[in-house]
């Protein structure tokens, strides 16, 4: 039994510890940190109102972050989804983007949400709001194949 104690008082004191240390936030000053990529991709108000529900806070240099994400090993967890969700997508990052390379990202957000990949289960439980309807998910399909077809002419021309 005082193993167990020590064990229990150990990890206590760890995740205490835990609580002064984090990653660092992903978070911008920046009030347009997404404004190359709307402007060059132009979308509706609705489409906008859908990427900044479902996609910004992963894809893109600010996060919204919920009150949760202050308690470690939370944190961490959540800093991994941005991370990984930066390396895939970062909206932010637009403008430095080729126009094939902006063909392709936009080609896997239409193939990641028709195949209801993205936004992420995760991110959808604690956020009711990332929910697409099945007309949400048809219009943001529909601007992105749209918005595609801009880059592959730009391409055809070069």
């Amino acid at each position: 039994m005082k193993i167990a104690k020590k064990i229990l008082v150990a990890l206590l004191v760890v995740f205490i510890g835990m609580q002064f240390f984090g990653p660092d936030r992903n978070v911008t000053d920046a009030t347009d940190y997404v404004a190359a990529f709307e402007a060059d991709t132009q979308p509706s108000a609705e489409v906008k109102v859908l990427l900044q529900n479902t996609c910004y806070d992963c894809h893109s240099n600010n996060t919204e972050y919920p009150w949760y994400s202050n308690i470690s090993p939370v944190s961490y967890w959540i800093d991994e989804h941005i991370e990984h969700g930066k390396e895939e997508l970062n909206f932010s990052d637009w403008a430095n983007y080729s126009d094939k390379k902006k063909d392709h990202k936009l080609e896997e957000l239409v193939e990641e949400v028709e195949e209801g990949e993205m936004p992420l289960k995760e991110y959808t439980w604690i956020h009711s709001e990332a929910h697409f309807t099945n007309e949400q998910k048809e219009l943001l399909i529909n601007w992105a194949k749209e918005a595609r077809t801009r880059y592959q002419v730009v391409q055809t021309q070069d």
